[in-house]
């Protein structure tokens, strides 16, 4: 799992990976290291601001305290969820669910899950589905 994109370190037998959302260094689980990726892809690729990236932040759904993996804000709205999984894990209807739980407290216009090789975002609007991030504008 090393990568010359990520700054790493190994303490105690354990592997962390810097996140630069996060400003601290993680331990290096296949589900962090698909988190990482992607939020690296969202920065250098689609051109997300990464100031208006959230991770792993506690939010309450319903009457428990849940931890979501990545929110795109546009200014101060929620606009995208992200739920990252390790590779190995399928996408199905229970990572849905995950999402949708969170969806109900944060009210966002894209859903998104992903292993890393799979996404599937759904557009809230549009009510449909494809396999791809949504284009962030900040005009829109």
């Amino acid at each position: 799992m090393n990568d010359n994109r990520f700054k790493t370190k190994t303490e105690n037998g354990k592997t962390y990976i810097f996140d630069s959302n996060r400003k601290k260094y993680v331990v290096l689980t296949d589900e962090e290291w698909v988190r990482q990726n992607i939020l690296f892809y969202l920065v250098h690729e689609m051109k997300y601001p990464q100031s208006l990236i959230s991770v792993e932040k506690q939010i309450k759904v319903g009457s428990r305290n849940r931890r979501y993996d990545i929110v795109i804000y546009k200014e101060t709205i929620p606009w995208l969820i992200i739920e990252c999984k390790r590779e190995s894990e399928v996408l199905n209807q229970q990572v849905l669910s995950q999402l949708l739980s969170y969806n109900s407290t944060l009210r966002v216009a894209y859903l998104t899950i992903t292993n890393g090789k799979q996404v599937m975002t759904y557009d809230i609007a549009q009510r449909s589905w494809n396999n791809s991030f949504p284009t962030f504008d900040e005009n829109k």
